[in-house]
């Protein structure tokens, strides 16, 4: 991962740009503003690799590095998420299956996903959009476009 910073570029598909931000060589943030930070430096593999995506070129991003700030059940929520396959999708309900000491019985387990879901940190690395009952991170939108790029 190229140098700490926060790095911006627009994706024609959105209609918005894809913003990331990097800290300590992990990512640490994926968000799709309007405009990006005045400070935004436009040039980063990863960035690239984002557009390539929306673009329809298939990425799982599993190599990427990333700094969850999220702690305990949720940070285990998003990272059982990383481990949902491209082009397929899954409930809440088997999200909490695939995520250890959760059971998807259990209402709060089940709200615990839902709010990990809601304050992903990382939209599109950590695919909360495979997520089809779920809430997404990104802007509704976005998360629709996101879909429609995997077939979902």
């Amino acid at each position: 991962m190229d140098a700490a910073g926060i790095y911006a570029a627009e994706s024609s598909y959105l209609g918005r740009y894809v913003q990331i931000g990097v800290a300590g060589e992990k990512l640490i943030s994926v968000s799709f503003p309007s405009t990006p930070d005045e400070d935004a430096e436009e040039e980063h593999e990863l960035l690239d690799r984002l557009l390539a995506y929306l673009e329809g070129v298939e990425d799982d991003f599993d190599d990427v590095d990333v700094g969850l700030t999220l702690s305990g059940e949720k940070r285990d929520v998003l990272e059982a998420a990383r481990d949902i396959p491209y082009g397929e999708q899954v409930t809440v309900e088997q999200l909490a299956r695939m995520t250890p000491g959760l059971d998807p019985e259990d209402e709060e387990d089940d709200m615990t996903v839902r709010e990990a879901l809601a304050e992903n940190p990382v939209p599109i690395v950590v695919p909360d959009h495979r997520v089809r009952d779920g809430p997404s991170a990104a802007p509704p939108e976005v998360e629709q476009k996101l879909r429609n790029v995997e077939g979902l």
